[in-house]
């Protein structure tokens, strides 16, 4: 058992624990069940999980979670819609987070996928000095998509 201030206590029976733990206004808690033999400390419990979520939501304020974002083309963008959304993928890569470019084809623009590698290669070239690909250019249905990351 360890005692209120930290302490080692020792051995002690589980009902003499509790009544030493009731004296002092605690509650006796189980640190370590597979301990032979198990231990066991004297603790306030609610000022003790109040602490750990405490612990928790700072750990997870500080955390950064990487989003994907998604930015679409089509096989005809013209040239300022093109400059327009290659910012925002420039301004989403910079915050941190992974880019899906993707070209969207309809109807008989399938049959000219060409322009879609195209396009998915001069993103790729604009892009090369902050962004790397994972991958190659994945052709999903009537989507041709390339994921980009900030580079190391």
């Amino acid at each position: 058992m360890i005692g209120v201030d930290g302490e080692q206590v020792g051995i002690v029976d589980t009902a003499k624990a509790l009544e030493i733990a009731r004296d002092k206004g605690l509650d006796l808690v189980e640190v370590a069940p597979k301990g032979k033999p198990p231990v066991c400390k004297i603790m306030d419990f609610g000022k003790y999980q109040y602490e750990q979520s405490k612990k928790a939501k700072i750990a997870k304020k500080k955390q950064h979670v990487i989003q994907l974002k998604e930015m679409r083309f089509r096989p005809k963008t013209e040239e300022h819609d093109y400059r327009f959304k290659l910012k925002h993928i420039i301004n989403f890569l910079k915050h941190g987070n992974k880019v899906k470019v993707y070209v969207e084809f309809r109807g008989r623009e399938m049959v000219h996928r060409e322009l879609g590698v195209r396009i998915l290669d001069r993103v790729k070239v604009d892009i090369a000095d902050i962004a790397e690909p994972e991958g190659s250019i994945v052709m999903e249905g009537r989507r041709m998509s390339l994921i980009f990351s900030l580079k190391k």
